[in-house]
């Protein structure tokens, strides 16, 4: 049996949404010193709450670059209430399953999301108080 599934290779040699969102609405770094990676999601959010686009930056192993290419397609175009919910094990059945050694790097995609949707709602309520 290969130890990656096929969703993992695809995510891996074909990663969505890489990049950067100049100005972005949320922006979440995490990482991880016991393997190296690191990785940042940028977000924009419409008015209405959905996230209209999402990209990211990952340095870090094959693992790392599909879980984060995966969660970003997990939540694109979900409102931002949903995307709160974006767990690192939907991440992993979302990419087939990694080996239990690379489960860390669904770990690190949920973090960034859910630092990024933290640094949305701390932007979006610092802009209010300011208004």
């Amino acid at each position: 049996m290969a130890l990656y599934s096929d969703k993992v290779m695809d995510h891996f040699r074909n990663p969505r949404n890489v990049g950067i969102i100049e100005d972005a609405d949320g922006v979440g770094e995490v990482g991880n010193t016991m393997c190296g990676d690191i990785m940042k999601i940028y977000l924009k959010v419409s008015d209405d709450g959905i996230i209209e686009d999402v990209k990211f930056e990952t340095f870090g192993c094959g693992s790392a670059i599909a879980s984060s290419s995966m969660a970003t397609e997990l939540i694109k175009g979900k409102p931002v209430s949903e995307a709160m919910e974006l767990t690192n094990k939907a991440v992993a059945e979302a990419l087939d399953g990694l080996p239990a050694h690379k489960m860390h790097c669904s770990v690190l995609a949920e973090e960034a999301i859910q630092a990024a949707l933290e640094d949305y709602q701390n932007k979006k309520l610092a802009g209010k108080l300011q208004a």
